[in-house]
């Protein structure tokens, strides 16, 4: 390879990067938004893998999507998903996997609550059509802590790694 090749070969991982961390973006922009055809779009068509834990497992983005709108759809959910730390490797021109953090925060008007998590998501990522989408992902939490905000102080409901099953 020459020079010029392994540069372009350089450039073409670095765009390949960027753009993976726009789509993560886009995708937590979408559920912030309460955008469920935003947030479809980012993941590849047909059979994928999405692992969120306790949310369910999908084989496919439309089963992801008709949980978000039925739990998240909703103006009295306020949500902000924020993705940290990526780490993207891009494995070819075609493939690429990450790891992201996240920080989540939810609050529910109705039921008065606040929710924070930590997270990670470990992703697979697929270039098709010369656009990246996720292929396969599992979001694993690693803490929580629930509040209620009766009266004038929140008060803790939970704290710790995986709150108990409702």
């Amino acid at each position: 390879m020459t020079s010029m090749e392994e540069l372009e070969a350089r450039l073409r991982r670095l765009e390949d990067a960027d753009a993976i961390r726009r789509l993560k973006a886009r995708y937590f922009t979408c559920c912030d938004r309460k955008d469920p055809q935003g947030m479809r779009a980012c993941f590849a068509p047909g059979a994928v893998h999405i692992d969120y834990g306790r949310i369910g497992v999908f084989g496919n983005a439309d089963q992801l999507v008709d949980v978000f709108e039925r739990l998240g759809c909703h103006a009295h959910v306020v949500e902000m998903h924020h993705g940290v730390n990526p780490d993207i490797v891009v494995l070819d021109a075609m493939h690429a996997r990450g790891t992201w953090g996240l920080h989540y925060q939810m609050i529910d008007t109705n039921a008065r609550t606040l929710t924070q998590l930590g997270a990670y998501y470990e992703d697979e990522y697929r270039k098709l059509d010369g656009a990246w989408k996720i292929a396969a992902t599992r979001c694993v939490v690693t803490s929580t802590l629930c509040a209620r905000y009766d009266g004038d102080a929140p008060a803790v409901l939970f704290a710790g790694a995986q709150p108990p099953a409702a």
